[in-house]
């Protein structure tokens, strides 16, 4: 017989429990991340009378995959620019929930006991809110189109993004076991660096070999390239000390810039639900539930800081971050519960030997618990701010309400402020491309040449190809000026502050004299550096700056090209659209409170008014809605008269209140009650009959025959006297022996066939 190896057996084992549970939860509209959790607890070794995994080492392999492959996939629905376009509110809000949460999810530890890592640990499980979860929840109450949903995505984004960067710091801090300050700065400094490397880099070369190869690229060889892309900056990470799931994350969010992202996702689709589920089986597979019953009172505690902390924070946030009272109690409601990041980074602690044994079923239990009370929290949310509105003093209401309008009202940043910071993120973007191309010399190049050629001539090559190489860079490191503005505008415009300006200027000089020098000190150390080759490289770059200017230019308008491609494509798209919001998007900062804005809806194929004018539906009348567009495939139709039909499909965009929303989306998405028939390809038949004198067809026009109403069948040709008719005409009346052919479903064609 021959041998199965235990890896094949206990996938089996693991697919087979996770689909028969997933099916369960699907029937009772549970998250199926619960459903593969509660699949691996059935089969983990604390379950004696069900069969068990044979050796749990290649489980967590295979776990571990799933960890990238997750995170490779988060990536891909993220993308940096994500970060930029959420706005200061989002922004605000998640960072300051994020910062009191975490804050006091390590306080909570330390008056439990714990020791400092469970502490850290604990605060990074809190930090996030599971996506998944809400979007579920918001789907299944209707509301994904109220004002305050923008705002929680927003978070979410932002949220995504920090616990990364937090997975980075924790699992370096558990390496190194150092909590200082001068440690944790070097860290965050050695993150920013290697992040903005990667995008600026990745962003320049991908879409470009994407584009190039767009021809070449079918589904399969599609999939192959982006995971073998994903793994390759696993390994690229891995190397330069972070962790497979940040490398995993920052290849997906570049891939998440090209045009091929949507079909990427899809095609990936599979393969992230392949082993997701493994590893979402193999957290179920680590849980103890004698363990949970034993700290089953710290499990409420965690819960009860997990619902209220939340909560509670976030409001706290989305006022500070000029939202209205209302708003900001609806996105805390939406914000309370943890989400899949605290299983992931359970596992990172486990995985590094950091955490006690506690902590994970604590976060299992804390997760379970509230990701049933958030679709509640949510539906309530109204009901609650109405209580909160009643406790709070209206003083108190009037100047949140007085904040949120000069919050949307605030001035715009002065002209000096805004030209200091274009020329910092100038500096920092350039001061990292030539700093790496320095690294790269002198730790690759110059160690590869003086194994084969001796002398001087290795420092030579190393420093002509650094200079070479960072000439563009430094260029732009020491005289580039936003492309808003020249020179003499510059110089000749006094709304700048000229010693600020200065300032900036002189450190732009001295960061582009250390990076020669240190270049330079590599090669050929400190005296030659500083006599001999930073003068002479500065008298070469002011000769040559006009020829730099064109190279870095060109290199400028090739990134920023790649960088906004997808979002141009999807511009010539739905410009008639964007072009509409933004001319209806309002400037009164008294319309905050009304909620009023522009949402797109689309008409369902079934819908009960297809085919019927507005005039007809009385929509504004029975409502109170204003249909400003109806767009249908590429034709977009503005203002559109009482006398315009919906037909399916149509994107209709409806301007109305939040309120008056929830009112008429469920008359908008009602269908036929009839049920549509599942009918197969197969089952649709073509059927010949001969008409007789006694047939029920006799005399009869196809049109009153009523083939077409009693079984669905379409006549498709009639032979009369050896003459075929293809298509024939609806008055055509049937004659004896003529011969019909009728294209319908096989079933229902049977009593004409007789």
């Amino acid at each position: 017989m021959p041998h199965l190896p235990t890896l094949i057996s206990d996938l089996a084992l693991i697919l087979i429990t996770a689909a028969i549970t997933t099916l369960i939860f699907k029937k009772l509209k549970q998250p199926l991340v619960l459903g593969y959790i509660i699949a691996g607890f059935l089969i983990s070794p604390h379950i004696s009378f069900l069969p068990t995994v044979a050796e749990e080492q290649n489980i967590q392999i295979w776990a571990e995959i799933g960890v990238i492959f997750l995170l490779f996939s988060l990536g891909l629905e993220f993308s940096f620019k994500k970060l930029v376009r959420v706005g200061g509110s989002s922004s605000i809000t998640a960072i300051f929930e994020i910062v009191c949460i975490t804050s006091m999810g390590f306080i909570t530890g330390k008056l439990l006991g714990w020791k400092t890592m469970d502490c850290l640990f604990l605060g990074g499980m809190l930090a996030s809110s599971s996506t998944t979860i809400i979007i579920r929840a918001f789907d299944e109450l209707g509301i994904k189109s109220k004002h305050y949903v923008k705002t929680v995505f927003g978070v979410l984004v932002v949220e995504d993004i920090v616990v990364i960067l937090l997975m980075v710091l924790l699992s370096t801090i558990a390496v190194t076991k150092h909590v200082e300050g001068f440690e944790m700065t070097k860290t965050v400094g050695k993150l920013g660096f290697f992040l903005i490397l990667w995008f600026l880099m990745g962003i320049f070369i991908i879409p470009t070999l994407l584009k190039r190869a767009k021809k070449l690229l079918d589904e399969e060889v599609c999939l192959i390239l982006s995971i073998g892309l994903c793994l390759g900056m696993v390994f690229l990470a891995t190397k330069v000390g972070f962790s497979a799931e940040l490398g995993a994350f920052i290849m997906g969010s570049i891939l998440a810039e090209t045009t091929s992202a949507e079909r990427i996702e899809h095609i990936f689709q599979p393969v992230k639900d392949l082993f997701g589920a493994i590893f979402f089986v193999s957290i179920g597979m680590m849980i103890n539930p004698a363990v949970i019953v034993e700290y089953g009172w710290i499990v409420l505690i965690v819960t009860l800081l997990v619902v209220f902390g939340k909560f509670i924070t976030t409001t706290i946030g989305a006022v500070f971050s000029g939202q209205p009272l209302k708003q900001a109690v609806e996105v805390g409601m939406s914000m309370a519960q943890i989400g899949e990041f605290a299983f992931i980074v359970a596992t990172l602690g486990m995985s590094l030997g950091v955490i006690s044994d506690f902590l994970f079923p604590v976060a299992v239990g804390a997760s379970a618990i509230t990701t049933f009370s958030t679709p509640y929290m949510i539906k309530y949310s109204d009901n609650f701010y109405k209580i909160i509105e009643k406790i709070v003093p209206q003083k108190w209401q009037a100047m949140i309400n007085t904040y949120s309008a000069r919050t949307d009202n605030a001035k715009s940043e002065s002209e000096t402020w805004k030209l200091i910071k274009n020329t910092i993120i100038t500096i920092v973007i350039n001061v990292i491309l030539v700093l790496s191309i320095i690294i790269l010399c002198s730790q690759v190049l110059l160690p590869l040449l003086s194994q084969t050629i001796p002398g001087i001539l290795p420092e030579m090559i190393t420093l002509f190809a650094g200079l070479l190489l960072s000439a563009p860079f430094l260029w732009a490191l020491m005289f580039k000026i936003p492309n808003y503005i020249t020179g003499s505008e510059l110089i000749n415009n006094e709304t700048y502050d000229r010693k600020k300006l200065l300032v900036l200027e002189i450190t732009r000089l001295i960061l582009a004299i250390l990076l020669i020098g240190y270049l330079s000190d590599i090669c050929f150390g400190t005296k030659i550096a500083v006599l001999v080759i930073v003068p002479i490289s500065f008298i070469l770059l002011f000769i040559f700056r006009k020829n730099l200017k064109k190279i870095y230019k060109l290199i400028e308008k090739r990134f920023i090209f790649n960088l906004n491609a997808r979002e141009i494509a999807a511009a010539e798209k739905d410009a008639p659209i964007m072009n509409l919001k933004n001319r209806l998007r309002s400037h009164d900062p008294n319309m905050s409170d009304w909620d009023v804005h522009l949402i797109d809806l689309q008409t369902p194929q079934h819908a009960e008014y297809i085919g019927r004018t507005l005039k007809e539906l009385q929509w504004r009348e029975k409502f109170g809605i204003n249909v400003v567009y109806v767009k249908r495939g590429e034709q977009m139709i503005y203002s559109p008269g009482p006398d315009v039909k919906i037909m399916p499909f149509d994107n209709v965009g409806v301007f109305a209140t939040d309120d008056i929303l929830e009112k008429f989306k469920p008359e908008f998405y009602a269908e036929h009650a009839h049920e549509i028939p599942d009918v197969e390809v197969e089952d649709i038949v073509v059927e010949k009959i001969c008409i007789y004198e006694d047939s029920t067809l006799f005399g009869k026009s196809i049109s009153n025959s009523q083939i077409r109403e009693t079984t669905g069948g379409m006549v498709v040709a009639v032979e009369r006297n050896n003459n075929r008719m293809l298509t024939p005409s609806p008055d055509l009346v049937f004659q004896e022996f003529d011969v019909v052919w009728i294209v319908g479903e096989k079933k229902r064609l049977k009593d004409i066939v007789k």
